[in-house]
């Protein structure tokens, strides 16, 4: 008899054995699981009767010697003993009610018991009630009344809960018996599909013993190949993940130059899609800023096998610029050939543009720092060149031509002291001062100014039909702002002839919708309209694609190295500081631009008292303090020629001591701010410790933002290099007010109704 017949045989009788014993033993043990099942269905039973004591439990509170009747028991009877049960059963009640509901109660069970618990409660509430009728004795009509307790919904509910625990206990049994039958049923089917089982094992072993001698070498071979593949695919896709994830962009070639791939990145940030650019090469990127022998080179060394890295400024699908540093490096087969070429860029086009800002500010700060080194003294210096020239025009009063050239020397100081104060306001180095002060005499200095440095194809006119309309800002700042725009106007003119208007007149009050963030004076706004200035050329007007972006930081059409681009920005930020509002209107027949100020009262400048020269012992006495001898030289003869006696000091502290030897010798202290030994503050300090009222001028060539006026009040600043009519002026104020505030103080101190 043949070998593999006897093996087939002995094979299937083994499998049937095997199978009918695997049948055996698992209907046994299957039958035993469910006795087992059952066992423990009886016991789940037993323990629900837990549950079912539970229920007595509460039963017993609300029936005969429970809560309910020991409540009432003690309201008729007022007995002390009724009160401690019914305390511990209402601690009773409350454990019972605890242990039932975690006892995962239906929901019907849980109304029930809710509504059982809100009644007990109500019967808790009322015990200090019954205490209380029990210890001042009332009537028990009356105690009934207040303590009565509705408990009849409790006791319905008792019922329902009782039922509800019946029935479930009746469905859960009949489950589990029916559940416990219909396994057995399953046992013996189990039983008869086991012998069927054996019987069809028998007929196909033979067949899939033939088959799996053929399968177990193919299935070998699979197993291995997908292992293979899976490795495989598995690192493709962690490959494919990351390229897709960078935050930088990449794009592969081949070795023609060819995009045969490009990620997420890259089309995020060019704009374009993948299947855009497949099958190009990415000169469609360029931007034209680099030449081409840098793209020579970088071909070179990339063909050569080199990495390149450097900074592109590439193009978008757009047409905007980006900046992109670049890496790109050439990618080898397994030969060690080059297959194709992989470029990996960053978007560092926010780093570059904060890199250039950071340069910018720096040579702001620089600029800064500078303008404040040298404003001191060369303000100083104006101070005497003016202060000279002033005294020079009172000696030379019949002499014309002297006359005329002192007036050319007045006229160049002065542009140099505008130019200083335009250094330190473009350099944010000094602080703005508000005073009321009068339109056209600003654009009388202005245009004066301007007509000396203009060339002769521009006419610089000016129109103003009020002379007395006022606004409230710095002479400074205003000063500064009609010059900018003269100059870009006559920036915007150049050689053609043209001709610059300065206008100002009264408009009626901006409303809310108008002022936007620059919000006027509403008092001053409705009583007395806003101000309205226009600088206006004849020129070629400006770009419509320009006229949104002039008043932007660092935004310039002029050609690298001739402009900062600061000019526009600057006066549309003085103009807010102001609480004003700018605007723009602009044609091919010229630009016109349009300022509105709060107006304010008319300032009393021609109403200001003047004080003649006098040679009297009697004129007020003022202490001059400055650390600059020229300065105060000059400026003593000023005073002088104003009708005032001078006392001069060069050394502050020595000024100090004069004063306090005799305060009352001085009508006014008029005092530098910048000085080596002590500063003009600490002067203004120690003057207030002698006399409170003193009256006290800052004048200073450079004043810093941290200058404490409110400590010093009353007090008045004014900047070097200063006009002797606004110096009288000032000065003039200051010992009107003195002097009006001392006869209130009199007047007051001799008042009947003063009572001290």
């Amino acid at each position: 008899m043949p070998l593999k017949p006897i093996l087939v045989g002995t094979g299937a009788s083994v499998l049937l054995m095997a199978t009918v014993l695997t049948g055996l033993y698992l209907g046994f043990e299957t039958r035993d699981r469910f006795e087992r099942i059952e066992a423990s269905w009886r016991d789940y039973q037993r323990q629900a009767d837990r549950r079912g004591a539970l229920l007595s439990r509460l039963r017993g509170h609300l029936g005969y010697g429970g809560i309910i009747h020991n409540f009432k028991n003690y309201v008729l009877r007022q007995d002390p003993q009724y009160l401690t049960r019914l305390q511990r059963q209402f601690r009773d009640f409350k454990a019972a009610v605890g242990e039932f509901q975690t006892s995962s109660p239906t929901q019907c069970e849980r109304k029930a018991l809710a509504m059982i618990e809100r009644t007990i409660s109500d019967y808790e509430s009322k015990v200090p009630i019954a205490v209380q009728a029990a210890s001042e004795s009332w009537l028990p009509g009356k105690t009934d009344k207040l303590v009565k307790v509705d408990d009849s919904a409790a006791l319905d509910a008792m019922v329902v809960l009782a039922a509800d625990w019946r029935e479930w206990r009746h469905r859960s049994s009949e489950a589990i018996f029916r559940s416990v039958e219909e396994g057995r049923e399953l046992i013996d089917i189990g039983f008869r599909f086991l012998i069927g089982l054996a019987i069809v094992a028998l007929v196909l072993f033979g067949l899939f013993f033939l088959l799996l001698r053929e399968l177990r070498g193919t299935v070998s071979k699979l197993m291995i190949e997908l292992r293979e593949r899976r490795a495989a695919e598995h690192s493709a896709n962690k490959f494919l993940r990351a390229v897709e994830q960078s935050p930088a962009t990449i794009i592969i070639t081949g070795t023609d130059g060819k995009i045969e791939y490009v990620n997420q990145k890259f089309c995020e940030i060019t704009g374009y899609q993948a299947d855009e650019v497949m099958g190009r090469t990415p000169r469609f990127l360029q931007s034209g800023e680099a030449t081409e022998s840098a793209y020579l080179d970088l071909r070179r060394r990339i063909t050569r096998g080199e990495e390149w890295r450097g900074v592109f400024h590439n193009r978008k699908k757009s047409g905007q610029t980006y900046v992109a540093e670049t890496a790109i490096l050439p990618l080898r087969d397994r030969e060690g050939s080059i297959s194709h070429f992989i470029g990996i860029g960053e978007d560092v086009t926010e780093k570059a543009l904060a890199r250039e800002q950071i340069q910018r500010a720096q040579k702001m700060e620089a600029v800064g720092m500078l303008a404040s080194g040298v404003a001191h003294d060369f303000n100083n210096v104006l101070t005497t060149i003016l202060g000279n020239v002033h005294l020079a025009q009172l000696g030379a009063e019949n002499n014309e031509p002297v006359i005329d050239e002192l007036e050319q020397i007045d006229i160049a100081a002065k542009r140099a002291r505008n130019m200083v104060r335009e250094i330190l306001t473009f350099a944010r180095r000094q602080p703005g001062l508000a005073f009321n002060l009068r339109v056209g005499t600003v654009i009388k200095e202005v245009c004066q100014l301007m007509r000396a440095s203009l060339p002769k194809n521009i006419v610089l006119s000016c129109a103003s039909k009020d002379k007395t309309l006022s606004v409230r800002a710095d002479p400074t700042r205003l000063h500064q702002v009609l010059m900018n725009l003269c100059a870009n106007s006559a920036e915007a003119l150049g050689t053609e002839a043209g001709e610059i208007t300065i206008a100002v007149d009264r408009k009626a009050a901006l409303d809310a919708s108008q002022r936007g963030e620059t919000r006027l004076d509403d008092n001053n706004a409705k009583r007395y309209g806003s101000v309205r200035i226009r600088v206006s050329d004849t020129g070629p007007g400006i770009p419509q694609e320009c006229r949104d972006k002039i008043f932007e930081p660092f935004f310039t059409t002029k050609p690298p190295g001739k402009g900062t681009g600061l000019g526009l920005a600057v006066v549309s930020n003085l103009v807010g500081e102001m609480k004003g509002q700018m605007s723009l209107a602009s044609s091919e027949n010229g630009t016109c631009f349009e300022i509105l100020l709060p107006e304010t009262p008319p300032t009393l400048e021609s109403d200001a008292p003047r004080r003649d020269p006098v040679d009297s012992a009697d004129a007020p006495t003022i202490l001059l303090i400055d650390d600059e001898p020229d300065v105060v030289r000059a400026c003593g003869k000023i005073l002088g020629t104003l009708g005032f006696q001078v006392e001069s000091y060069t050394n502050p502290i020595l000024a100090v001591e004069a004063f306090e030897s005799a305060p009352e010798n001085f009508a006014l202290v008029m005092t530098d701010l910048v000085m080596p030994e002590i500063n003009g503050e600490e002067v203004c300090r120690a003057v207030r410790t002698q006399r409170a009222d003193c009256p006290i001028l800052l004048f200073s060539a450079f004043r810093p933002g941290t200058l404490d006026t409110e400590l010093l009040a009353p007090i008045k600043v004014i900047e070097k290099p200063v006009d002797p009519s606004i110096l009288k002026a000032v000065l003039s104020q200051l010992l009107e007010t003195s002097t009006a505030e001392e006869q209130a103080s009199r007047t007051e101190q001799r008042s009947p109704l003063n009572i001290s």
